[in-house]
């Protein structure tokens, strides 16, 4: 442990809290990314924390386990000195709870279902009637079938977030090299000794790709392939409101775009307010490789379905719009752990849209890993050598 290298790869906030939690347990840290910290997936996400949109399985377990650290982490990170306490208030943590909305039958009974089995699996599911509804959120759609609450969902500005756990990492002894190009692996003995960068050679004991939607690119460069791959989504922001969204609402479809693999355009209603007054949009899904266009008729569908949910939102301007990459794996699951192909070598990533809520319970049980202790859950199901990982025909870019 102690004196032990470890090079994070990627300074996104999955990466950032990698290197907090093994920099506290005593690893000598250093932090690489080719940009800056946050600057990539982690600045064009939404901020969520969510257990409103996982069913009960490993996910969900990782969901529950992030969920009861964030504000624990942030609590430590604030304790930690004068600028931790201004990084740690710079993530708006809101526990604002979440608010999902079925607009037809189908939907309502999919949505019951869906809650009752997330209930036994320890999830907070409350069934809202339409005055609950309207005294909860008085500008959603009165034209709705079914409402939960689901009052453990919260929010954080996410790249304030990362920056805020980098921080501590760094105050903990970690060290931040960025402009830095992965180009491929030092080996012996068919062991991982190092990395080749743009800035020259780095020695290393471990190495943890954490570099998102790029970690496949990267996972192929350094000769242990895995099958995560970019898929896009893009978000609308509207002009400063008078208070007008109260929780993170989302239509009921949202879980059944979360989980689809089609590669074709996937759309739900995802409305929630920021601190600033903003009203956030979303959300869309599509893989279309690294293509960083915005698309009009992808925000022209965002905007059809928001407005379903919040017809009061007709007309407000929208002042910018943004999209982002997130890491996709074919079975949904994040890629979590030691590769047994190349010693040395960790992976993790493949969260998709939901890096943000579930980075601090990853980083925990990558640190207990490490050390060999036991771990909150069970780490089997995100192993690195699972078929949807290592069998699917690695296609980066597409």
């Amino acid at each position: 442990m102690y004196g032990t290298r470890v090079t994070v790869l990627g300074a996104g906030i999955v990466g950032a809290a990698c290197a907090r939690e093994l920099a506290h347990a005593g690893f000598d840290v250093t932090v690489v990314d080719r940009g800056g910290p946050a600057a990539a997936t982690t600045s064009h996400g939404e901020g969520n924390v969510l257990v409103s949109d996982k069913g009960p399985g490993p996910e969900l377990q990782l969901a529950q386990l992030s969920r009861k650290l964030w504000p624990e982490v942030l609590a430590a990170v604030a304790e930690g000195s004068a600028r931790g306490a201004e990084a740690a208030a710079s993530a708006e943590w809101e526990p604002k709870g979440g608010i999902v909305v079925a607009t037809t039958e189908a939907g309502a009974r999919e949505l019951s279902a869906f809650a009752a089995a997330q209930r036994e699996a320890g999830v907070r599911a409350d069934v809202l009637d339409a005055a609950a509804l309207a005294d909860a959120e008085p500008y959603v759609t009165r034209d709705h079938t079914a409402a939960l609450h689901y009052p453990d969902d919260a929010q954080v500005q996410p790249a304030a977030a990362a920056t805020a756990l980098l921080t501590d990492a760094l105050a903990a002894g970690a060290v931040l090299r960025t402009g830095c190009d992965v180009l491929g692996a030092l080996t012996r003995g068919g062991r991982l000794t190092g990395v080749r960068t743009s800035t020259g050679h780095l020695g290393t004991d471990l190495c943890v790709n954490a570099a998102g939607p790029w970690s496949g690119e990267l996972a192929a460069r350094l000769g242990a392939p895995v099958d995560v791959r970019p898929r896009r989504g893009d978000v609308l922001v509207t002009t400063p409101l008078p208070p007008t969204v109260f929780h993170k609402v989302y239509d009921a479809d949202y879980v059944g775009a979360v989980g689809s693999s089609a590669e074709d355009l996937q759309t739900s209603a995802v409305v929630e307010a920021t601190r600033a007054g903003s009203v956030l949009l979303g959300s869309s899904r599509r893989r279309v490789g690294f293509d960083d266009r915005l698309r009009p008729e992808v925000l022209s569908a965002i905007a059809a379905k928001a407005l379903r949910l919040f017809p009061r939102l007709a007309g407000v301007p929208v002042m910018r719009a943004y999209g982002g990459f997130r890491p996709y794996v074919p079975d949904h699951l994040p890629v979590i752990g030691a590769d047994p192909r190349l010693p040395g070598l960790w992976h993790v990533s493949g969260h998709e849209g939901a890096g943000i809520g579930l980075s601090v319970g990853t980083a925990r049980l990558v640190r207990h890993l490490m050390l060999g202790r036991p771990t909150e859950i069970d780490p089997v199901p995100f192993r690195v050598d699972r078929p949807a990982v290592l069998n699917a025909t690695a296609q980066h870019g597409s």
